[in-house]
C-alpha cells in the first residue's frame, strides 16, 4: 500500500479525536442529563450533523451504490422519500416528544400509555440493536475497510503463520479496532461526544463522497471533464435514469406509497438510534432547525450514494462483478492515493458513528428504561450514568464477538430488513396512534406490539405464508399489516376507551417556542422531493409489455 495512503488515513482519523476531545473535554459526563442527552444543550448544526452521519455507514455507502448498479436512479427512494418523513418528524413528532422532556421513545410510551408498554417497547428495541444491528453494523463497515485499505496485503505472511487466512484476521482485526475506538467514544464520552465526531466527520464523508463521484465522472468524460462525463453517462443509461421503479426493481412504484414511506416514517421519527440526538436539542426551534437542515442535505444524497453505483455500472460494463462490489472497485480505480487515506478516514467516520450512536442508544434505553425504571428505582445519578456504561462494555464485546461470524452468513443485508420490519412497524404504529388519539388504551398498545411483530414474522418465515407475502412484495406487505394495527388500536379504543382523556403535560424541558419558518421550510423540502421525481419520472415502465 502507498504510505502516503497510511500516513493520511491516520492524520485524519487521529483529527477527529482530537478535535472531538478539545471541544467536549469539560462537558458533563456524571449526570444522566448531560451522559445521555448532551445535558439539552445540542445546537442545529450538532443535530443536523449527528443526524446525517449516524445514517450513513458503509452498508449505505456500499449497498445502496450496489442496488443503483443493479437498478438506476429508482433506488433513491431512499434518500429523496426520507426528507418527507424529517419534515412531519420537525412538524409533528418532535413537539411532542420535546414537551414530554424524554430520553428515549419508550419512555414516551410509558407516559402515554403504562410501564408494561415503555418495559416491551425498550426489551425489542435493546434485542435489535444488541442482537442485530450493532454486528452487522461492525461487520459491514469492517468487509468495506478491508477493500479500501487491502488490509490483507498490509498483513503479509503472518496470518498464514498463526494458521489463518488473510481476509479473516483482516476482518477480525477492523471489527475490533473500530469497536473499541466506537466504545470509547460513546461509553466515556455519552452523546454530546457522539454529536461532535459525528459533525466533524460528516463534513469528511461528504467531501469525500463527492470527490468520488466527481473523479468518476472525470474518468468517464476525459479530456471534456466532469461535465462530459455526465453526458456520456446520461447518454448510456437514459432509460435507466428514471425515478419510477418497474415491478421488477426492489422498489416498484406502488411500494413508495406503502412500506417504503412506513419505514422512511419509522426510521426517522421514532428509531431511538437516530432521534435521541434531537432530544437533546437545547430548544424545540434548535431542534427544528437541525432536522429540516438534514432534510436539506438528504436531497444531495443520491450524488454520492446512487450515482457512483450508475457510473460503476457504465465503467464496467461487461465484466462479472457484484453489485455490492461495485462502490469499492469504483473508488480503487478513480481515486488518487494521496486521497484513498482521507476517504478510508472519512469511512471509518462513518462505521464509529453508526456504531457509537447505536451502543449509545442502548445504553440509554438499559439504565433510563430498565436499570432505573425495573430494578434499582432509588438509583443515583452516578449509579445510573455508570450501569450505562458497564451494560455498554459489555454489549460492546458481545457484538465485536458476533460480527466476524457473519461472513458465513448468506443475504445478511435482506436478513436485515426483515427484521427491521418487525419492529419498526408495530413500534411505529403505537408511537402514531398514541400521539393522534387520546382514548385508546395502553392494552390496544401491548396487543399491537405483540400481535404486529408475530404477523410479519409469520409472513415472512412460515410457509405457506411467506409465498403470499412475496407475491404481493415485501414493503406492500408491511403497509397491509400497519393498516391493520392501526384499526385494530382504534377500535379498542373506541370499545374499551380510556376512562379519561390523555393530556400531554409540558415539563418544562426546554424552550417549546417552535422556529417560524419550521411550515414554510418543510413546504419547500416537499416542494422540492415531487420536483425530483417529476424531473425524472417515465410511467412506461408500469405498462406491461406483451
Amino acid at each position: 500500500m502507498d504510505i502516503v495512503t497510511i500516513i493520511s488515513f491516520l492524520f485524519f482519523t487521529g483529527l477527529v479525536g482530537f478535535l472531538t476531545w478539545i471541544i467536549t473535554r469539560k462537558d458533563d459526563h456524571e449526570s444522566t442529563q448531560g451522559y445521555f442527552l448532551a445535558g439539552r444543550s445540542l445546537s442545529f448544526p450538532l443535530i443536523a450533523g449527528s443526524l446525517l452521519l449516524t445514517n450513513l455507514s458503509t452498508e449505505q455507502m456500499v449497498g445502496l451504490n450496489g442496488a443503483a448498479f443493479n437498478d438506476g436512479l429508482c433506488v433513491m427512494v431512499w434518500e429523496v422519500v426520507c426528507v418527507v418523513a424529517l419534515v412531519f418528524m420537525a412538524w409533528f413528532f418532535l413537539p411532542r416528544f420535546l414537551k414530554s422532556g424524554v430520553a428515549t421513545v419508550p419512555q414516551y410510551l410509558e407516559i402515554r400509555f403504562d410501564h408494561q408498554t415503555q418495559l416491551i417497547t425498550n426489551l425489542i428495541f435493546l434485542l435489535a440493536y444488541v442482537g442485530i444491528l450493532l454486528p452487522i453494523i461492525l461487520y459491514s463497515g469492517a468487509t468495506g475497510m478491508i477493500g479500501i485499505l487491502d488490509i490483507p496485503l498490509m498483513l503479509g505472511t503472518f496470518p498464514e503463520q498463526m494458521g489463518m487466512a488473510p481476509g479473516t484476521m483482516a476482518l477480525w482485526l477492523i471489527v475490533w479496532a473500530v469497536g473499541i475506538i466506537g466504545s470509547i467514544y460513546a461509553l466515556f464520552g455519552g452523546l454530546r461526544t457522539v454529536a461532535v465526531s459525528d459533525t466533524i466527520n460528516g463534513v469528511g464523508l461528504l467531501i469525500g463522497g463527492f470527490l468520488i463521484t466527481g473523479f468518476a465522472l472525470a474518468s468517464m468524460g476525459g479530456d471534456g471533464g466532469i461535465s462530459a462525463g455526465f453526458n456520456t453517462l446520461v447518454a448510456e443509461q437514459r432509460s435507466r435514469f428514471n425515478s419510477v421503479g418497474g415491478p421488477e426493481s426492489s422498489v416498484p412504484f406502488a411500494t413508495i406509497f406503502s412500506g417504503i414511506f412506513l419505514l422512511n416514517l419509522f426510521y426517522w421519527t421514532t428509531n431511538q438510534q437516530i432521534i435521541q440526538r434531537t432530544f437533546g436539542a437545547s430548544s424545540l426551534a434548535e431542534g427544528q432547525k437541525g432536522v429540516l437542515l438534514t432534510g436539506a442535505l438528504k436531497l444531495l444524497g443520491p450524488l454520492y450514494l446512487v450515482v457512483p453505483g450508475m457510473i460503476a455500472y457504465s465503467i464496467f460494463a461487461g465484466e462479472d462483478i457484484k453489485a455490492d462490489h461495485a462502490y469499492g472497485l469504483l473508488v480503487n480505480k478513480v481515486l488518487p492515493a494521496p486521497l484513498t487515506g482521507f476517504f478510508a478516514a472519512a469511512m471509518i467516520g462513518a462505521i464509529l458513528s453508526s456504531f457509537n450512536s447505536a451502543l449509545n442508544s442502548a445504553c440509554t434505553l438499559f439504565s433510563l428504561g430498565l436499570y432505573k425504571n425495573v430494578f434499582v428505582p432509588d438509583a443515583t445519578e452516578e449509579q445510573v450514568v455508570r450501569s450505562g456504561k458497564l451494560f455498554g462494555w459489555i454489549v460492546a464485546i458481545a457484538a465485536m464477538s458476533i460480527a466476524p461470524l457473519l461472513a458465513n452468513t448468506a443475504s445478511i443485508f435482506g436478513y436485515l430488513q426483515k427484521m427491521n420490519g418487525m419492529y419498526f412497524i408495530p413500534i411505529f404504529a403505537v408511537v402514531l396512534v398514541g400521539m393522534l388519539t387520546k382514548r385508546v388504551p395502553a392494552f390496544a398498545a401491548k396487543l399491537a406490539l405483540v400481535v404486529g411483530f408475530s404477523l410479519i414474522a409469520i409472513g415472512y418465515f412460515v410457509s405457506p405464508f411467506d409465498k403470499i407475502v412475496a407475491s404481493m412484495h415485501e414493503f406492500n406487505f408491511l403497509g397491509i399489516v400497519f393498516s391493520w394495527l392501526i384499526i385494530l388500536m382504534l377500535v379498542i379504543g373506541e370499545l374499551y376507551p380510556r376512562e379519561t382523556e390523555f393530556i400531554q403535560e409540558d415539563v418544562g424541558a426546554v424552550d417549546m417556542t417552535p422556529w417560524k419558518f419550521a411550515k414554510p421550510a418543510g413546504l419547500i423540502l416537499i416542494a422540492i422531493v415531487f420536483t425530483i421525481y417529476a424531473s425524472f419520472a417515465d410511467f412506461s415502465v408500469l405498462v406491461p409489455t406483451s
